[in-house]
């Protein structure tokens, strides 16, 4: 072999292996801060703070802490706490173990969520005695759910179906985009996708510019008391 040949033999590998590492660190998570304005009725009563980190071991930390900063929410020392521990499988979330705790004062609740991946089994426990169900394939939470969607939509999909953990199963969720729509929110005006549960329009509603954003600049759920999230920044980066 002459030493040219050698030269573009060593070239050519040095390509591809620049490019195989372009190509698995544009597939990875990039982990980010959001931080949302929580209103209730047209009132502003809160903040939550989603973010998405390396958590080691080759798993991701997903976080969404809510406080409560005004009226009643604020009297109430009203807080929420969702953590999410998830691999990435084939360019998308597997959650390992899910945390949620809520204190408002007057009422506590609490879920914990561990997958067993090696067993296929998922064990969910509310402080009443643990209950346990086989696991799916790409299984997400609900916490991660709007995450997931996000990753969907930048990958120019306009319907999706997920299965998530629930409280005693698996449930598959389907999500579609319903319409196009121009939406203002604190952190700027977008040209916005909104998604609705296929099922039930009117339970969620997400409003994505995912080619900027893989998480909602806008939420609004009837399921925990008819709150809206609205976007008021976004930072790349831990």
């Amino acid at each position: 072999m002459t030493q040219s040949t050698t030269l573009r033999l060593f070239a050519a590998g040095l390509a591809l292996a620049l490019s195989t590492t372009a190509a698995l660190a544009a597939t990875a998570p990039t982990p980010f801060t959001a931080t949302y304005q929580v209103s209730q009725g047209g009132q502003v009563i809160g903040q939550a703070v989603v973010t998405l980190k390396p958590a080691g071991n080759g798993q991701w930390e997903y976080s969404n802490q809510t406080k409560g900063t005004a009226g009643l929410a604020a009297a109430l020392g009203a807080n929420s706490s969702e953590t999410t521990r998830f691999r990435w499988n084939e360019g998308a979330p597997e959650t390992v173990s899910y945390n949620y705790s809520m204190d408002a004062g007057f009422k506590t609740k609490q879920r914990h969520t561990e997958v067993n991946w090696s067993t296929g089994q998922v064990t969910v426990d509310e402080g009443k005695g643990p209950m346990t169900y086989a696991s799916a394939p790409g299984m997400v939470d609900r916490n991660t759910t709007p995450y997931a969607i996000g990753l969907a939509l930048h990958a120019g999909k306009q319907s999706v179906s997920l299965p998530v953990a629930v409280k005693r199963n698996v449930e598959t969720q389907e999500f579609k985009v319903a319409s196009k729509e121009a939406v203002k929110v604190p952190a700027g005006s977008f040209q916005a996708e909104r998604v609705v549960r296929s099922n039930d329009d009117n339970a969620f509603s997400a409003w994505y510019a995912p080619q900027k954003y893989l998480v909602p600049v806008k939420l609004a759920q009837s399921d925990g008391g008819n709150l809206t999230l609205e976007l008021v920044s976004y930072k790349s980066g831990n």
